[in-house]
């Protein structure tokens, strides 16, 4: 089943072509790489698919339920995209980390707000049995991932690989359908790495998600992506298993220079 179906997705900055042309379909339960050298227009992808930005031309379709028709949501704002069921997280942690953890979380939970602005005011029995819901919710959330324990301390004084989990748990308060996963290993130890690994696996199964990730750390790409996307100056130059990404020569090329002798 298609979660998300890009089609001919193209923009420019000026003179830059940032993305020309970029196809992907992802289907249920996927774990899919996309990868290029620096500059190679990854996150601009994200950025358009996230609603960051607006595409020059082509489609991005987002199915949000079986047997419906895709939506194309290209030009729509980030929050309505959140709300079809599309997160993210960033190659920078952008927590809110003079706030606790589990206020972090209940940020997450925003969009299933039904109480009004007077209701918070007034702190009306509609707000008191809302806001207890919720925090039960990160709670439970919180505590699939063993961070229920540090629920009250500042986000800021997490460890950071705790601090990338933390942003992955937010992440998935918003109950999304496809999850994309922007260098999450950047700035990890090797240890962390392998942790954060079994994280990403744990939670495609746990929570039956799409995922698609850029990543720098081949090792951990070709570990858990079962295909990989390859961009190079905006262009699509390579699509496959990882096994068949790892002996491309236009990849080998894009990554290492014309003339390396592997």
């Amino acid at each position: 089943m298609t979660v998300l179906n890009v089609d001919q997705l193209t923009l420019a900055f000026g003179g830059l072509q940032a993305v020309s042309g970029f196809n992907l379909i992802l289907n249920q339960g996927e774990l899919v790489g996309l990868i290029g050298p620096n500059g190679a227009g990854k996150t601009t992808v994200f950025n358009l698919l996230t609603g960051v930005y607006r595409p020059d031309n082509g489609r991005i379709l987002l199915y949000t339920a079986p047997d419906t028709p895709g939506r194309n949501i290209a030009g729509f704002k980030p929050h309505q995209i959140t709300r079809l069921g599309l997160a993210r997280t960033f190659q920078n942690i952008r927590l809110f980390k003079e706030l606790s953890v589990i206020d972090n979380v209940k940020i997450g939970y925003h969009f299933k707000v039904q109480y009004q602005i007077g209701d918070a005011v007034l702190r009306t029995p509609r707000y008191f049995q809302e806001e207890q819901a919720i925090r039960e919710q990160a709670l439970a959330l919180l505590q699939i991932f063993n961070l229920q324990h540090k629920a009250a301390e500042y986000a800021k004084n997490l460890p950071y690989g705790e601090q990338r989990k933390l942003e992955i748990v937010r992440a998935l308060a918003v109950q999304p359908r496809l999850l994309l996963l922007d260098e999450p290993a950047a700035g990890m130890n090797p240890q962390e790495t392998r942790e954060l690994m079994q994280l990403i696996r744990f939670v495609r199964e746990r929570f039956a998600l799409t995922i698609l990730l850029i990543e720098h750390d081949m090792h951990l790409v070709m570990e858990i992506c079962e295909r990989i996307v390859v961009l190079d100056y905006g262009q699509t130059i390579a699509e496959g298993t990882p096994e068949q990404i790892s002996r491309n020569p236009r990849v080998i090329k894009a990554y290492l220079g014309a003339g390396v002798n592997i």
